[in-house]
């Protein structure tokens, strides 16, 4: 199923979904009519207080196709239209607001209806100095304005939901459609969509919205075909899925999340509504967690844990393991149009075994402190200064998609990491499980897959591990904690901070000095604990007996794949050292 027939089908299934025809936009103010067309109110629908209020989400009949032309929408829009005033400039406020009155007055003329006839007088007795006159709000200026009858007002009934107005709609929008083609999406004949809606809400794309399904030049046309009919899209399918992703893509959805430039979007086709929730639900909460103390997200919480634990869909939540279809979908901004990032559909039974054998590949001990931390976690620590925005974009999405049909990484993920590494120092479980999940996927080395040593990415410390790589990071640290023994924390530049980048990718060079650097540390260390320095030099001399001195244990570079191993000893061998002073810590308090 297409992405476009997978959104028709969840516009179905969308609580509260406009109508066909209509959309949901932000209208800032309503203008309430007396029976003759005079004013009867002003109304400001905006939420919130003070700078922070916001315009109310309103289903509306469906906004125009704007691009460079005026163009006004139906019984609705913008100030500079339906008032003919803007905050700006300008330029040619006079001539939107009189295409505005024009569309209006030609679609209503012969009409019998009260709202619609005072709509009309409204429109043939306004003029641009009234707004100042009446005293309105400098801040209504540019916002979206509805219309209703002073008598609806009380029963919230806007003059485009009376049955005259909603009636005048279908016949208004209908007109210029085509003969019937037989749609892409459905594969039912139907009127041609030329022009998709605009979708908004993408993170940096036009706030006015972006297209989807365009063509917009002779050298994407063909047969003679003009822009939408160059793939059928019935005009009810174009609605749909529009209709569907925009709900999506609104602020504060539980259907959305941030991939790096990737605006990514989640959906569920299950056969009811309660099991499409539940798995939205537990994708969600491996994205990003839900920050309260329901029954509900702790449910969800336990389903998660046990998914996360290797334990099959199909003993969490039978009722998931087969017939409900999953989507994701990744969109980023281009000019004014949207290219699609990645899309992913499948049941969800596959999606919970590919992220099950993401979690096993980024599996490293010890792990990070705290709950499993969320996918977006793992993004921050290839971003500079570990800030979201920050992130790759083109990284961020190919990493997403890896994750979700269970391919490989993309390469670019272990240059980054050992990018960041060098330049932070800092070597932590998920960086580290970063590296390890690439050495297993992309190039096989996962713990017995091989049968060799040196071609194994371990979870733990492994000291039969013959890989150089691992090795030299499993050295590196008692060098590292030789100087933090001898010296004490209050260290200016540790050799990490120093010598890190260049012992990983050049140790020949940086190792010989690191020996000759540590003898003066452990003459100090012996004076200061005597025990420790024995402790320390066993496991140099234990480490560097593993090394095959034949096999050049100090080569003059490392390759990439080298050094993520390199960071993996490194974080193994430091992490054991903390361990074994946690383990005397407790046996001394014990005594």
């Amino acid at each position: 199923m297409s992405v476009l027939a997978s959104l028709a089908r969840a516009y179905d299934r969308l609580p509260g979904a406009p109508p066909f025809g209509f959309s949901q936009e932000k209208i800032g103010f309503l203008i309430s009519l007396n029976a003759d067309g005079s004013v009867a109110s002003f109304t400001d629908l905006r939420e919130g207080e003070g700078a922070k209020r916001r315009p109310r989400m309103i289903p509306v009949p469906q906004p125009v196709k704007r691009t460079a032309g005026i163009a006004p929408n139906f019984l609705w829009d913008k100030t500079s239209y339906v008032l003919g005033v803007t905050a700006g400039e300008g330029k040619r406020t006079g001539e939107e607001h009189a295409a505005f009155v024009e569309r209006h007055e030609k679609a209503m003329a012969g009409l019998d209806d009260e709202g619609l006839r005072a709509l009309l007088a409204f429109l043939a007795a306004w003029s641009a100095d009234q707004f100042v006159e009446r005293g309105w709000p400098e801040e209504a200026k540019d916002q979206n304005v509805i219309f209703c009858l002073e008598s609806d007002r009380l029963r919230n009934v806007m003059l485009h939901d009376r049955p005259a107005a909603r009636a005048l709609w279908v016949k208004v929008s209908a007109e210029g459609d085509k003969e019937s083609e037989i749609c892409l999406v459905t594969g039912e004949a139907g009127p041609v969509a030329r022009l998709h809606p605009s979708i908004k809400g993408v993170w940096g794309a036009q706030s006015s919205g972006a297209s989807l399904v365009s063509f917009n030049l002779d050298a994407f046309e063909s047969y003679g075909h003009v822009q939408g009919g160059n793939a059928p899209v019935s005009v009810a399918s174009a609605f749909a899925y529009a209709t569907a992703l925009n709900r999506f893509l609104e602020p504060g959805s539980s259907h959305r999340m941030q991939v790096g430039d990737a605006s990514t979007v989640f959906w569920a086709d299950a056969s009811n509504a309660a099991l499409a929730q539940e798995a939205e639900d537990i994708f969600a909460a491996s994205f990003d967690p839900a920050d309260d103390d329901s029954a509900a997200t702790k449910a969800i919480g336990v389903k998660l844990a046990q998914i996360r634990a290797g334990k099959p869909i199909e003993e969490v939540e039978p009722a998931l393991a087969e017939g409900v279809r999953f989507n994701v979908l990744g969109l980023a901004p281009n000019a004014a149009r949207l290219s699609v990032r990645f899309h992913f559909e499948d049941d969800f039974g596959a999606l919970t075994r590919n992220y099950q054998r993401f979690v096993r590949d980024m599996q490293v001990e010890p792990g990070p402190r705290g709950d499993y931390p969320p996918l977006w976690r793992y993004l921050t620590e290839i971003a500079l200064l570990g800030k979201r925005e920050n992130v790759p974009p083109n990284l961020a999405g190919q990493w997403m998609r890896s994750i979700l049909t269970g391919t490989n990484y993309p390469l670019t993920l272990l240059s980054s990491v050992l990018t960041r590494i060098r330049a932070d120092g800092e070597v932590n479980a998920l960086r580290v499980g970063m590296l390890k999940a690439v050495l297993v996927r992309n190039h096989a080395m996962e713990v017995g897959k091989r049968g060799d040593k040196r071609k194994e990415a371990p979870v733990g410390l492994d000291p039969e591990n013959r890989n150089k790589g691992y090795l030299l990071g499993r050295l590196f640290a008692p060098y590292e904690q030789v100087q933090s023994a001898a010296l004490g924390r209050n260290v200016n530049a540790t050799i990490k901070d120093k010598f890190y980048g260049s012992a990983s990718a050049q140790p020949r060079k940086v190792f010989a000095m690191l020996e000759s650097g540590s003898a003066n540390h452990l003459s100090k260390l012996d004076k200061r604990s005597p025990g420790y320095r024995v402790l320390l030099e066993k496991t140099i001399t234990s480490i560097m007996e593993t090394m095959a001195p034949g096999d050049d244990p100090f080569p003059a570079s490392l390759s990439a794949e080298d050094q993520a191993l390199f960071g993996l000893g490194y974080y193994h061998q430091r992490s054991e050292f903390f361990r074994k002073a946690d383990d005397a810590n407790s046996e001394g308090s014990r005594q």
